[in-house]
């Protein structure tokens, strides 16, 4: 099975946990499993605004920063700029949060709601480069059905 064809098939199965499902815990709570469970990455979760800051939402993985500003890491400026951040090398990001040395590579999509970004989905892997524009295109496509 092809990345995009996995990515079908986790949007088939987030669309259908949707359903009649308006508590926002619940529903980022599985997509945080399914995402994970089918990609294996290092950590997956998201992060929701409150006030200036991101505080620490539903997630997978090992332990993780609880509260991060407006503005900093990949994160904090994918919610600034209101925009999927990929990052090859965390490393080389300035300013890079490492929640987890074990981090390599991320990506950071907004989730939207009426035109403004209300948490942002976080997936961190152990791999360098671990993202492109398929898996942009997919978790944003995945972001607004959990918005």
């Amino acid at each position: 099975m092809t990345k995009l064809e996995r990515y079908d098939a986790v949007f088939a199965q987030v669309e259908a946990l949707c359903r009649g499902e308006e508590d926002w815990v619940a529903l980022w709570a599985n997509a945080a499993a399914v995402l994970h469970a089918a990609f294996g990455w290092w950590w997956t979760g998201f992060y929701r605004v409150v006030g200036e800051e991101l505080v620490l939402g539903p997630f997978q993985g090992p332990v993780a920063c609880i509260r991060i500003p407006f503005g900093r890491g990949v994160c904090g400026t994918a919610w600034k700029e209101d925009r999927t951040v990929v990052v090859p090398d965390v490393e080389q990001f300035p300013g890079h949060i490492a929640c987890s040395s074990a981090s390599r590579s991320e990506i950071v999509v907004p989730l939207r709601r009426e035109g403004r970004v209300v948490a942002v989905l976080d997936i961190d892997s152990r791999d360098l480069a671990a993202f492109d524009d398929v898996d942009a295109a997919s978790l944003e496509r995945i972001a607004a059905l959990l918005a």
